[in-house]
């Protein structure tokens, strides 16, 4: 049945971009260079492939696709920019786990954030699920403290309201062309990169690593728009939670990072509240396609 290879495809693509998106923490602890650069370098390559992307889904549409961002378009390109930057900064800072964990709250600071600000209503199961995740990001944060990990914790947090802020952005600017959005936002953050610091100061062995990067970026984010497009948002969201184990899997592997038992036991709270709660979403959103 076409529905069925759909929905098969729809979930390989995003668990492989969940899978893609782990390794950012690996690649960005491999790279020697300051994290502006990193980001830069890693905004320009990913730039350029997504722009090659939304220009083939743009011909395939017979160009009914716009790519005209307005003030919008500008403002969800500059967040991203902003969030991006403290992203891969975090990483610089703390463990893989710690900035995984604290980004899968993601979903719970958009909810909150949507009740402040254009005062989304905010379901019971999202608000108990929301202070479990808390409870579990205060122990790892807690922890940083007189460690060295404050900072990056810090920063992660500081990166995941802004994630949450894009993401409401996103669902207001609903006529907005977001991933051309994301691909002149990875651009501006190589043009700020060019006058702040000295981009071609890389090593050779850098230079790789920063366009694997740049294309893995790419990668999990064509990954996830195209199997987003195929299975419902409740089963999108359950399957793009496993970029947590997977980043804290790959700097287990390939950095042989271990966190303390602090940020274990904190990183277990975050995922049982973030695993539950998706899970419960997708269990209602597979009753009601039955009925």
């Amino acid at each position: 049945m076409p529905g069925t290879t759909e929905r098969t495809l729809g979930i390989i693509l995003v668990s492989a971009s969940a899978a893609v998106f782990g390794l950012t923490g690996v690649l960005t602890k491999s790279i020697q260079a300051d994290p502006l650069t990193i980001t830069c370098w890693r905004g320009f390559v990913g730039s350029i492939l997504i722009t090659l992307y939304v220009l083939w889904r743009r011909r395939r549409s017979g160009g009914r696709e716009s790519l005209r961002l307005g003030w919008r378009g500008w403002l969800l390109a500059v967040e991203g920019a902003l969030a991006s930057i403290a992203f891969i900064s975090a990483f610089k800072f703390t463990f893989v786990a710690n900035v995984a964990v604290i980004y899968a709250t993601a979903p719970f600071v958009t909810a909150l954030l949507a009740w402040v600000l254009v005062r989304e209503r905010i379901r019971l199961q999202t608000m108990l699920a929301a202070a479990v995740s808390l409870c579990g990001v205060g122990i790892m944060v807690w922890s940083g403290f007189g460690a060295g990990h404050l900072l990056g914790d810090g920063l992660a947090l500081l990166m995941t309201i802004g994630s949450a802020l894009y993401m409401i952005m996103v669902r207001a600017f609903r006529d907005t062309p977001v991933v051309w959005a994301g691909a002149v936002s990875a651009f501006l953050l190589f043009v700020l990169g060019w006058f702040v610091t000295d981009l071609l100061a890389v090593s050779s062995r850098d230079a790789v690593l920063l366009v694997t990067f740049g294309a893995s970026f790419a990668l999990a984010s064509i990954l996830w728009t195209e199997g987003a497009r195929l299975i419902p948002a409740a089963e999108s969201g359950l399957l793009g939670s496993a970029e947590v184990p997977f980043a804290i899997l790959f700097a287990f592997l390939f950095l042989a990072e271990i966190p303390p038992a602090a940020s274990m036991i904190g990183g277990a709270i975050v995922l049982c509240a973030v695993f539950a709660h998706a899970g419960r979403d997708w269990l209602v959103a597979r009753q009601r396609a039955a009925l």
